[in-house]
């Protein structure tokens, strides 16, 4: 009896141990998550994108859906996942990866922070 209790005991800490923590839910100050969505349909993001609340498009598999993109820990692959790189990936993909399918859609640094703001609202 005492070897079950142990083998359950080790087995749950080898569980524990495995599964990383998310990140935390990430922040922009600046910007409006609701003009972040308008800018999202307007920009034609969800030709690409699935957007979790975004209407049209939500079979697109150009790019990576966006569905809790609050959580994830990275932008594009390469840069750490906080708002100045995703407000620089939204504004010029191509500086942060010349080979990217991501088009420049001459977003303005406003809209790029309300986009975003409603980016990081998806949990």
């Amino acid at each position: 009896m005492r070897l079950i209790a142990v083998a359950i005991a080790v087995a749950s800490l080898v569980v524990a141990c495995s599964e990383s923590p998310s990140p935390p839910p990430r922040t922009v100050t600046g910007g409006d998550p609701d003009r972040g969505l308008a800018a999202i349909e307007d920009h034609g993001c969800v030709s690409c994108h699935v957007v979790p609340g975004a209407s049209g498009g939500a079979s697109a598999w150009v790019g990576p859906p966006l569905t809790k993109y609050a959580h994830r820990s990275y932008v594009a692959g390469v840069l750490v996942n906080n708002e100045e790189n995703l407000v620089r990936w939204i504004m010029d993909p191509k500086s942060v990866n010349r080979r990217t399918a991501m088009p420049d859609l001459d977003v303005s640094s406003s809209e790029a922070r309300d986009i975003a703001a409603y980016l990081y609202s998806l949990h």
